[in-house]
């Protein structure tokens, strides 16, 4: 099982959602300490050890590494725009 950090900035984010997209996206950080790599998770291009999952329509990004077996929980936002993309960039510049 691995570590998993950044649970203020997710339980931020779903403050004022709806409950069932609130679980959806709860339910889907709590598997990545289970599985930090699941089958429907993605790498994100020039961003290395960073990857993608997408419950319902909503993006999270994370990094992950291996060697502490950590998962860290970098941003959640909506899946059908590239605001979430942005942002990585403006935080990781």
């Amino acid at each position: 099982m691995a570590k998993l950090d950044g649970l203020e900035s997710v339980l931020e984010f779903i403050k004022g959602l709806q409950p069932k997209i609130a679980a959806q996206i709860s339910k889907k950080v709590l598997m990545l300490n289970l599985e930090p790599l699941p089958v429907d998770s993605k790498a994100l291009k020039g961003y290395e050890g960073y990857y993608r999952v997408d419950p319902g329509e909503y993006r999270i990004v994370y990094r992950f590494d291996p060697e502490s077996d950590l998962v860290e929980v970098i941003l959640v936002g909506k899946r059908n725009d590239d605001e979430v993309y942005k942002q990585l960039s403006r935080l990781l510049d």
